[in-house]
């Protein structure tokens, strides 16, 4: 694994496999990768939709998948029965800010509302200063297409700055995730600001 690489990666994707069937290769390759790559999924814990692909994926493959997710999400999204850690925890807030300190990245993938709400609040915390952790959009099948054009919206609206489009990085390839979180600049112990939140 490259020195810029991290050691542990957070994946944002739904619990839903979506209507386009690519959706599910997509996951399936990104877990296999996070394990050849010897890096840590960190994600919601559930077992179903995509998020299940990809923490299959990478167990399958012999890497390390960490799950956190709320008491009463269990049942609804049937928890993960065979991930290397799972964390339970009672807040969907508590959830996320878990997602967010065992992670040096972050990975979106198609996804729904939790996804979206997942995506902009790592986004919104990296405007704010709270830290520089990579955010890389996976857009497969140009899903993700009508969020960046409100992203440029929102800009060309004026009530976000041009330079905090740098903070999202879209990529239309697996191949290109990795690098570009190492081309994304991060400070190291950055993220210690999310105290304020």
């Amino acid at each position: 694994m490259p020195e810029s690489a991290p050691s542990s990666l957070c994946v944002f994707c739904g619990a839903r496999f979506g209507a386009d069937p690519a959706a599910r290769t997509v996951a399936v390759a990104l877990g296999e990768m996070l394990a050849r790559e010897g890096i840590t999924l960190v994600y919601g814990g559930g077992g179903v939709g995509l998020m299940g692909l990809v923490a299959n994926a990478t167990l399958s493959a012999g890497g390390k998948a960490i799950g956190i997710i709320p008491t009463f999400l269990l049942q609804r999204e049937a928890g993960h029965p065979a991930l290397t850690e799972t964390i339970v925890v009672e807040t969907m807030h508590e959830r996320k800010l878990q997602m967010f300190e065992r992670s040096d990245a972050f990975v979106v993938l198609p996804g729904g509302i939790g996804t979206l709400e997942e995506f902009f609040e790592v986004l919104s915390w990296r405007t704010l200063g709270l830290h520089t952790k990579p955010i890389v959009i996976v857009d497969q099948g140009d899903y993700w297409q009508p969020l960046a054009a409100l992203l440029r919206g929102v800009v060309e609206g004026g009530f976000a700055e041009r330079t905090h489009l740098d903070h999202v990085a879209f990529v239309s390839d697996l191949k290109d995730v990795l690098p570009a979180i190492a081309a994304m600049p991060r400070s190291v112990g950055f993220e210690k600001r999310l105290d304020r939140v």
